[in-house]
């Protein structure tokens, strides 16, 4: 079985992702970044998705980088409880996890993990690029060990979701962005108009989903009809958009996808309007060698019935 680290700031769809990695992965641990929502709010909700899957082994998860790279001491990024709900799950109640975060940091777990399996471990980037982008800069002889870094993040020449220009995870922190894209691992990215052509969940679906009546079902449902009320308000979408969970699916079922191509992708760090804004050459012009496979089109109708298959089997 494939074994992959899941980097997260779990909320939202970062739960169905890491449900989705637990049910095609080994998953050897889970670390967790600043971005959706508060820190420590964030390793809870991990942690509850762990507990909600229940695995036969242990899950380990580690607290990595609280706030982007270059931030200021006490400098806040932006959380996104508005589209998370407050606790980032949609203000659903869940009880507090039993299970307790481990001790060694984030990035030393990466390290150790990658040196220890050369070639075999991937990274699933559900979220901003810190922990990850951190670990290359300690330890640069992990990029080559790396099997592959499948991230959720950026843009491909369309509108972004935090502005007009940028996608959150690259927003939050661009230098990080910057760093994993210009890595030597190889990369695949699923970016955000990916997730809103092929990653939606509407109406018809939905209805199917609580007709499964699972405990998968109504986790899903419980934490994710939050955020379509905000698309909704937002962009005029009356559905539930999957970006996390469409990218482990993409990841987990090469099928699903039906046409990538290499490019050179770069992120845009300076810049008053254009800061996290990531450039995807589709001509050339920059002369540079494509650094990344970028996702162009998935079999949206393959995710929801992987996604229903899924929440059908946790009980």
């Amino acid at each position: 079985m494939r074994r992959v680290i899941i980097d997260s700031d779990t909320a939202g769809d970062d739960t169905t992702a890491i449900l989705m990695a637990l049910k095609h992965f080994k998953v050897e641990g889970i670390t967790i970044v600043a971005g959706n929502v508060a820190f420590d709010q964030e390793v809870d909700n991990a942690l509850t998705t762990i507990e909600t899957f229940n695995p036969d082994y242990k899950v380990p998860v580690y607290k990595g980088y609280q706030s982007p790279m270059i931030a200021l001491p006490n400098e806040v990024h932006d959380t996104v409880e508005e589209i998370q709900g407050g606790n980032g799950m949609g203000d659903a109640v869940f009880p507090k996890p039993q299970q307790k975060p481990e001790d060694q940091h984030a990035i030393d777990f990466i390290i150790d993990t990658v040196k220890a399996n050369p070639g075999e471990i991937e990274l699933i980037a559900l979220a901003p690029l810190t922990n990850i982008a951190m670990a290359i800069k300690k330890a640069p002889e992990i990029a080559q060990d790396i099997k592959h870094i499948w991230i959720m993040g950026g843009v491909n020449n369309r509108l972004g979701n935090m502005n007009v220009s940028a996608e959150y995870n690259f927003y939050v922190d661009p230098e990080a962005a910057r760093i994993v894209l210009n890595a030597s691992t190889a990369k695949t990215m699923v970016t955000w108009d990916a997730s809103l052509d092929f990653g939606v969940i509407y109406e018809e679906d939905i209805e199917e989903i609580e007709a499964i009546q699972t405990k998968g079902s109504k986790f899903f449902l419980d934490i994710n009809m939050f955020v379509r009320a905000f698309e909704l308000a937002k962009r005029g979408i009356d559905g539930i958009t999957c970006t996390d969970s469409l990218l482990t699916a993409v990841a987990a079922l090469p099928e699903l996808t039906l046409q990538s191509t290499d490019y050179y992708v770069d992120v845009e760090t300076q810049g008053q309007f254009a800061r996290g804004y990531n450039i995807v050459d589709w001509e050339e012009e920059f002369k540079r060698t494509p650094n990344c496979r970028v996702i162009e089109r998935i079999d949206s109708q393959a995710f929801k019935n992987a996604l229903k298959d899924l929440l059908a089997g946790i009980q």
